[in-house]
Order: C-alpha cells, then structure tokens, then sequence
C-alpha cells in the first residue's frame, strides 16, 4: 500500500522532544514534506546528530522544565503555524514509593510545558489570525492503569484533559488541537523499558493486533492531524494501540 503524502510547504513547525525517537522522526517527515521545522530538544548532542543530517532543520536546545528559559527560547523562534508538544518526561515506581521530584519531573514537562509552549505559540497565531493545528503526543496510560506507573498514567491524563479545554477554548480562534494516544511504542527508550521476554508477551496478548506500534505508525497520525485533511477535527484523541483500549 502506497503511503499517504501530505504537503506542509511554507508551514513552521515546531516539534518538542525532537532529539531523537518520535519527535526525531515528526522532524524529519515533515521537512520532507517542505516545512521549516525548529526541533526542541535539552540535549545538544542529538540536536546536532539531527542538524547533521538535515541541515534545514533549526535546532532550539532548552530544558522545558525551565519555565522562563524555554518560554524566552520559543518567543526567539518568531511565529509558528504548526505545533507538535511531543517531549515526555517518565519514570515508574510503585505508588507507595514515588518520590517528590519524580512527581515534579514529569508533571514539568509533561504538563506545565505544554502550558507554556502552547501558550506562547497561540498568542502569536491569534495575533496574526492564523488557523493552526497543535497535536499533543498523550499515552495509552492515560486510559488505562498501569503497575507502577502511577505519575506518568496521572501525568498524560492530566495532558489530555488539558487538550480538551485548549480545543474548547482555542477553537473560535480556528485553532484545532488533538492528541494522540500510542501504546507502547519502539523507540530506543521503549525498547529499553520492554526489555523481559514474559512481561513483553502478556502485554501483547492484551493488544489485538498482538504487537507493539513502529515510530512510522505514530508519525502518520501526527501529520494527518497537522494537515488540512483533519480541517473538521478537534478536541480529538486518536488511540494507536492496535486496538487494546477497546
């Protein structure tokens, strides 16, 4: 089956938590799809493996947990028409063991970053009225529980409850906002967490496709959700789990 391309010539994006995984592969599916993209990344080495690569690729490297650093970073970029909050932050513990700057890590970056990129973004798009698109990048944890992973399940439904007020109160602006929600995806990280044979094989056995989702199978969503194929979707959360939320 041909793969569905999307033009995004003369649009800027910028794609959070893009030194490398999906956020790398957002990157890179949308600059050869003509856009200007500024990938945001705290880790200056994979920006520059990323630069490397595609040179048209304009690198903005800040802690997103740093409220005033990253809302200067991202106001230095100049306007943004399409934007993808993609980083994550995540650990696990079980409940009766979290610690605070585990609670404080992930609701940093997974939730009061969002907050501060979108709404710097936003401002800009309503100032120019321009009709964006903003995709958050959620989890399958958001819906449903997981041992041990109490923060980041809290975390990601946390983000998309947020999605839905930005969608109810951003859309008479003629912004649209979603999210998706992956399964476990296999990325170097996913790779790392699902590494026992035993637990990987229960897992599955709950997924009715039976098996764990590719970077490309969260790329495509993303982009269509960007594009103007989706001009009607809003406040939306698309699952890419293969069918095990159902």
């Amino acid at each position: 089956m041909a793969a569905v391309s999307f033009d995004f010539t003369g649009k800027r994006v910028l794609v959070t938590g893009a030194g490398r995984g999906i956020g790398k592969d957002i990157c890179i599916a949308l600059a050869k799809a003509g856009a200007q993209i500024f990938a945001l990344s705290k880790t200056k080495e994979n920006l520059d493996a990323l630069v490397s690569e595609y040179p048209s690729i304009r690198p903005v490297c800040v802690d997103l947990s740093n409220w005033k650093e990253t809302r200067k970073a991202v106001e230095n970029i100049g306007p943004i028409d399409l934007l993808v909050n993609n980083a994550v932050a995540f650990n696990h513990h079980p409940f009766l063991e979290v610690p605070e700057d585990a609670i404080d890590q992930q609701f940093d970056v997974n939730v009061k970053a969002v907050i501060n990129v979108t709404q710097v973004i936003v401002r800009s798009m309503i100032e120019r009225k321009y009709h964006g698109s903003i995709v958050n990048i959620s989890s399958l944890a958001s819906l449903r529980a997981f041992q041990n992973y109490a923060v980041y399940c809290a975390a990601k439904a946390a983000l998309d409850s947020l999605t839905r007020t930005m969608a109810l109160e951003l859309g008479p602006h003629q912004i649209r906002v979603n999210a998706v929600n992956p399964t476990v995806v296999l990325t170097d990280m996913g790779r790392k967490v699902w590494n026992t044979e035993d637990v990987v094989r229960a897992f599955k056995k709950r997924i009715p496709l039976g098996k764990f989702a590719e970077e490309s199978e969260v790329v495509g969503p993303v982009l269509y959700l960007l594009s103007d194929s989706s001009s009607m979707v809003s406040g939306a959360f698309l699952s890419i789990d293969g069918g095990m939320n159902v």
